[in-house]
C-alpha cells in the first residue's frame, strides 16, 4: 500500500464529527487523523475525546489539539474535514484553499449556488468576491448524482441528512420527467434528535421530545433551497415538513408525487433500479416492501421502497437514513474514497 492519506478532523466533539473520528480511525488508507479543537478555543487543558465519548476508550489517547494553520503545515495535512458550524465553515476555507488543503465541509456554508437560498443562513463574508469564486468552485456531494465531479473536488460541499433522503427517493422519477410538477410534491419527513446537533435546546430537551413528535420549520427549513437547487425544482414545487422524532437517530421521509400518466409498478420500480445501477449505498426495495428506519440505523445505505395507487398515478415513496452516517459522516467518508480514487466503500463496510 502507498503512503497513507493525513487528515485532520475540526469539531470531533459534535455527534457528526464523533462518527466521523470512528470511521477514520478504522479507515486502510488513512494515518490516526488530526483532532483538532474550534479556532478560538483558549481552554489550555488537555481534552482527551474518549474523556468526552467513552465509546472510545480502551484503544488510548484521541487529544484534541489547538487549531492553527501552522500546525496543519506542520503534521503534513492534506485534507481537512470541518464538522462545524456554518459560519465557521464559511469563515475558515477561503484560507484553507489558499494554503492548499483540500476540504470536505459537512456544515451548510458551500452547499448552495443562489443567493436567494444562501440568504437563510445570513453569511457575512469578509471578501464577497473570494467567497463567490468559491461557492462556483463547490462540488456537491452527492455521490449518486455528482460521482462524475467529485474526484476532482478542492472543496466539497456535503449534503444536508434530510436533503440526501429527499433528493434520493426523487431523483429517477423528475430526471425521467414523469413527474406532473404543477401538482406539486410533498416531502413529509421525520428525523431523530441528532439531527438537530449536540448543542441542547428548550425543543430537543427531553421533556420536550419523549413521547412527542412535532413539526418545526414549515416553509422556512434550510434544506428547502438545497432541495430545490439539486432536482432542479423551484421552492414552489416542492413542500417539506419536517418532524422530530423521540428516537436518538434515524430519518423516514415519504414523499408524494403525482405522475403525468398511469403507469405500473413494475417499471417504476425498473427505472430506481437502473439509476442506481452500480451505485452501492442505495438499496430500492422490492414492491411492496417500504423500508424502516431501523433497517439503515448504523449503516451508509439510503433505502428507498416504493408505493403506486390504484390510478397508476399517485406515487408514495419512502426513504430511510441514518442521519449521522449517509446523512453526514458515512457520506463524507464516502466521497473521500472518490476524491482519491478508492473503492467507495472503504472504511464503510
Amino acid at each position: 500500500m502507498s503512503a497513507r492519506l493525513k487528515v485532520a478532523v475540526l469539531g470531533a466533539t459534535g455527534y457528526s464529527g464523533l462518527e466521523l473520528t470512528r470511521l477514520l480511525l478504522r479507515h486502510p488508507r488513512l494515518e490516526r487523523p488530526l483532532l483538532l479543537k474550534r479556532p478560538g478555543d483558549a481552554t489550555n487543558a488537555q481534552v482527551n475525546l474518549a474523556d468526552l465519548f467513552p465509546v472510545l476508550s480502551g484503544n488510548g489517547s484521541y487529544p484534541l489539539e489547538p487549531f492553527s494553520w501552522a500546525l496543519l503545515e506542520r503534521r503534513g495535512v492534506d485534507l481537512l474535514f470541518l464538522a462545524t458550524p456554518h459560519e465557521v465553515s464559511r469563515a475558515l476555507v477561503p484560507e484553507a484553499i489558499d494554503r492548499g488543503l483540500r476540504i470536505i465541509d459537512l456544515s451548510g456554508a458551500w452547499r448552495l449556488q443562489r443567493a436567494e437560498h444562501r440568504g437563510i443562513y445570513g453569511f457575512k463574508d469578509q471578501d464577497e468576491k473570494r467567497a463567490s469564486e468559491l461557492t462556483d468552485m463547490a462540488v456537491y456531494g452527492l455521490p449518486e448524482l455528482n460521482r462524475d465531479k467529485i474526484p476532482q473536488a478542492r472543496l466539497l460541499a456535503n449534503p444536508g441528512c434530510y436533503a440526501t433522503t429527499i433528493i434520493l427517493a426523487l431523483a429517477p422519477i423528475l430526471r425521467s420527467a414523469q413527474a406532473e410538477l404543477s401538482w406539486g410534491i410533498i416531502a413529509d419527513a421525520k428525523s431523530g434528535v441528532s439531527g438537530a446537533g449536540k448543542e441542547p435546546t428548550p425543543r430537543t430537551h427531553f421533556v420536550s421530545v419523549a413521547d412527542n413528535v412535532s413539526a418545526y420549520g414549515v416553509f422556512t427549513h434550510r434544506h428547502v433551497g438545497e432541495i430545490a437547487e439539486q432536482l432542479g425544482l423551484t421552492k414552489d414545487q416542492i413542500t417539506f415538513t419536517p418532524h422530530l422524532l423521540p428516537i436518538p437517530r434515524g430519518i423516514l421521509s415519504t414523499v408524494y408525487v403525482l405522475l403525468k400518466q398511469p403507469t405500473e409498478a413494475a417499471r417504476l420500480e425498473a427505472c430506481y433500479r437502473d439509476f442506481y445501477q452500480g451505485k452501492p449505498f442505495v438499496r430500492v426495495f422490492g414492491t411492496p416492501m417500504l423500508p424502516e428506519i431501523q433497517f439503515s440505523l448504523n449503516t451508509n445505505y439510503c433505502d428507498l421502497g416504493l408505493c403506486l395507487a390504484p390510478d397508476g398515478q399517485r406515487l408514495v415513496i419512502v426513504s430511510c437514513e441514518d442521519n449521522l452516517l449517509k446523512g453526514a459522516a458515512g457520506q463524507a467518508v464516502q466521497n473521500l474514497n472518490l476524491m482519491y480514487g478508492w473503492q467507495e466503500q472503504e472504511g464503510l463496510l
